[in-house]
């Protein structure tokens, strides 16, 4: 039986589309101002609606026949975030996680492969690339809930939405310390730079060569197929790029941040672009982010399948 690295090395795996923009839209949600959809999952009204459609996804490529990555809800769920919210007595890390492995057995029966990842980062905002803790404060700020969710039973911890090296380098170590496969997610611009300007293969040599054990690989995370691709193309990093959690707007983070609007392409369209850019650079994992749905997700899994 292969190992959860050589399925998500290999490939096509099929990852969610956007959970938190859907919610964000859902009347009579309220999102905590510090972990966000993260306590969520200990809400009696709305822990179902999280349930559903983390359900509707993991349904979408178990009948295509593909490998399913989830994701916990634990985007800044991170000890400094917790112990300021309402839910400083709660283990959010571990509740998301318990959820996903409640949602893997019940769907047992319909056979495949599920993975279940743990979300970890960003400290600042997803999107600030100048304002980011040094690589020694992301490390040891993050290093609590690395071990959370390695503790809850996760297959694979991800860093997500990472803009800044500095802080992406730390976190990396964080979670090279655990003893799980891990992979880095970043945000980038269209010339290949992540949001703090540093080249995207400067840092993967960075955080390859400082850490104790690399990544399994380097997502790119929030951004449109057609500007991961051409990210790619100018500074392409070869194998070390493992998947593609992308936007159906190809606006830049600052137009997105915030927005009220939705902004998004035909999930036709999308899926496109999506698995063109992921067959140009041989990645194995792709996803949603902002402005993606189960139609999105329906119509990449039915190209896929095909």
């Amino acid at each position: 039986m292969p190992t959860v690295e050589e399925v998500l090395r290999a490939g096509p795996v099929l990852s969610e589309a956007s959970i938190f923009e859907r919610l964000r839209r859902t009347p009579g949600i309220e999102f905590d101002p510090e972990v966000g959809i993260g306590a969520l999952v200990t809400d009696s009204r709305w822990q179902p609606a999280l349930w559903e459609i983390h359900r509707s996804y993991l349904e979408i490529g178990l009948e295509a026949g593909l490998p399913v990555l989830l994701q916990t809800d634990t985007w800044r769920a991170h000890p400094r975030r917790v112990a300021r919210s309402r839910y400083s007595d709660r283990d959010l890390n571990a509740e998301n996680a318990r959820m996903l492995r409640d949602l893997r057995h019940t769907e047992a029966e319909r056979g495949g492969t599920v993975i279940i990842g743990g979300l970890v980062g960003p400290l600042g905002d997803g999107y600030g690339g100048d304002i980011a803790p040094s690589a020694e404060v992301a490390e040891m700020e993050m290093r609590a809930q690395v071990e959370e969710l390695e503790t809850a039973g996760v297959d694979v911890l991800i860093a997500g939405t990472l803009p800044n090296a500095e802080e992406a380098l730390g976190i990396s170590r964080a979670l090279a310390a655990s003893t799980l496969p891990y992979i880095v997610g970043v945000v980038v611009r269209a010339d290949g730079t992540l949001l703090d300007e540093t080249p995207l293969r400067d840092f993967v040599e960075r955080v390859d060569h400082g850490t104790r054990r690399p990544p399994l690989g380097y997502a790119l995370n929030c951004v449109h197929p057609t500007i991961a691709d051409e990210a790619l193309a100018a500074q392409p990093i070869g194998d070390r790029a493992i998947g593609l959690f992308a936007n159906a707007s190809a606006l830049t983070p600052e137009e997105l941040d915030g927005r009220d609007e939705l902004d998004a392409s035909t999930p036709e369209a999308f899926a496109v672009e999506l698995i063109a850019t992921g067959q140009t650079h041989g990645l194995s994992i792709l996803g949603g982010c902002c402005g993606t749905d189960a139609s999105h997700l329906r119509a990449v899994a039915a190209l896929l399948r095909r």
